[in-house]
């Protein structure tokens, strides 16, 4: 299993963009329903502070969310939307769970 946790900061005038292309992003995943994705976008309370929580349950899994057209369409439009914060990754090691991710 993959995990990834992704934060940045947008400007407040990008912030809504950036929502709709992760809704496009969920909708497309909802709509193929791969099993070996679990993908999660968050929004903080300043507005414009995004945090991506990401379960895969290999690294192909995670590449088959990365070729996805509407993925690139979010990355290169945040890229080129001017952020506040850049996105830092990181990469949680699962410890235990109440759940199976992918079973």
């Amino acid at each position: 299993m993959k995990i990834i946790r992704v934060q940045y900061t947008t400007t407040l005038e990008y912030a809504a963009t950036n929502q709709e292309n992760i809704r496009k992003i969920t909708d497309e995943l909802k709509a193929i329903n791969h099993p070996g994705v679990k993908y999660a976008a968050y929004l903080l309370p300043d507005g414009k502070t995004f945090m991506h929580f990401d379960q895969f349950e290999d690294e192909e899994a995670h590449q088959f969310l990365t070729e996805l057209e509407s993925f690139k369409k979010f990355s290169t439009d945040l890229w080129a939307s001017g952020l506040e914060v850049e996105p830092k990754l990181e990469l949680p090691a699962l410890v235990a769970a109440s759940f199976d991710f992918f079973g």
